[in-house]
C-alpha cells in the first residue's frame, strides 16, 4: 500500500526494488558460479539466474532460474528443488555480498520466458502466419504509396 492507503496492483515495480533485484541476481549468479555448493545436482548443472524480482517491502525475493543450456521438465525440476533446499545457505551468502537492511527470503521457480519465446518463434515460422505477415507487408507498402500522392 502507498502512503495514501492505495495500492496500484497496475503500477510496476519501483527503480530500488529493480535495482536490488539485480544487485540480489549478481550476487546470487557469483555464488553458483564460484561452485561451492554441497548439493550435487548443483555441483554438476550450471545454473542461470535471469531475473529476481522483489517484493515492494524488500523482504521477500522470486528468483528466476533455469539450468544452462535448458534441459528436460525432470532436469529442470531438481535444479529448483535443489535451490529450494539450499536456500538457508544462499540467503547467508547473498547476505554478505549485498548490503540490505533485511536479508529477503529467497523463493526459486523455474524462468519459463525462453520457452515461451520459442513457441513464439515457431509460430511466427509456421506457413499460414508467414503467408499472412507476407500479405500485411505488402497492404503496408500500398498504404505508404497512396500517402505519398496526397
Amino acid at each position: 500500500m502507498t502512503r495514501h492507503g492505495h495500492h496500484n496492483s497496475a503500477k510496476g515495480p519501483s527503480q530500488r526494488q529493480l535495482r536490488v533485484g539485480e544487485e540480489l541476481r549478481h550476487a546470487l549468479a557469483w555464488i553458483l558460479e564460484r561452485g561451492e555448493m554441497r548439493d550435487p545436482v548443483l555441483a554438476t548443472t550450471p545454473v542461470t539466474v535471469t531475473e529476481v524480482r522483489v517484493s515492494p517491502d524488500l523482504k521477500n525475493a522470486t528468483c528466476f532460474v533455469t539450468p544452462l543450456g535448458g534441459g528436460d521438465a525432470e532436469a529442470i525440476t531438481e535444479v529448483v528443488d535443489a535451490l529450494g533446499r539450499a536456500r538457508k545457505f544462499l540467503r547467508h551468502e547473498v547476505v554478505r555480498k549485498v548490503n540490505l537492511k533485511f536479508a529477503p527470503q529467497l523463493h526459486f521457480e523455474h524462468d519459463t520466458s525462453f520457452d515461451t519465446a520459442g513457441h513464439i518463434d515457431e509460430l511466427l515460422h509456421r506457413p499460414d502466419v508467414a503467408r499472412d505477415l507476407r500479405h500485411d507487408l505488402h497492404r503496408d507498402d500500398d498504404d505508404y504509396e497512396g500517402d505519398e500522392d496526397a
